[in-house]
């Protein structure tokens, strides 16, 4: 069956380049062979890979975004091993008040807001009549312990659904904490 397949693929690929003449002498010996038709299985790879290559492409520039920001803030951290060690859907960078200054696009996905119905505002506009008191509680504590630390809490997205969001902050700083930056996915 291989060899029938592509001999005809062959072929098609011959008849294709014959002018209409020289088809229509050599057509009179052809006999057409109905042949069972395979799914095509190659869109499903290159949709894999593309969506991949997509993820990848998005995840740098959200590096480079942070690595922008590191440069102008004069931050000490090693945020290319943190976005090594760190799967996230949306990043968060706040002013050490914890007043928004940047959202990545994945936070918009994530939310429903928009980067600038976020900017200006604490993450704390996120969190509703779900969220429990003792997350956030947490929150406050580790913020003030000044290390890298990781909370589960409820939020809610501008439709007011609400979502269990995984958070990793990391402090971010030169001489002293100046800003966070926040690593969120849904789980």
């Amino acid at each position: 069956m291989k060899n029938n397949l592509a001999d005809s693929m062959c072929l098609d690929i011959y008849l294709s380049n014959l002018s209409k003449k020289e088809y229509k002498n050599v057509s009179e010996n052809l006999t057409i062979v109905e042949h069972k038709r395979m799914p095509l299985l190659s869109w499903d790879i290159f949709s894999n890979i593309f969506h991949q290559n997509m993820f990848e492409t998005i995840k740098q520039l959200d590096l480079q975004q942070v690595l922008s920001f590191a440069k102008k803030f004069e931050w000490n951290n090693d945020l290319k091993q943190a976005f090594e060690e760190n799967d996230y859907e949306a990043l968060i960078i706040t002013d050490a008040k914890q007043n928004i200054i940047w959202v990545n696009k994945g936070f918009t996905t994530m939310t429903g807001y928009t980067k600038k119905e976020a900017i200006n505002r604490t993450p704390r506009f996120l969190q509703g009549e779900n969220t429990s008191l003792k997350a956030k509680k947490n929150i406050e504590q580790q913020l003030k312990s000044n290390t890298p630390f990781k909370e589960v809490i409820i939020n809610h997205k501008k439709d007011n659904s609400s979502y269990k969001c995984e958070v990793k902050i990391y402090p971010l700083y030169n001489k002293e904490t100046t800003h966070y930056i926040a690593f969120e996915k849904q789980v």
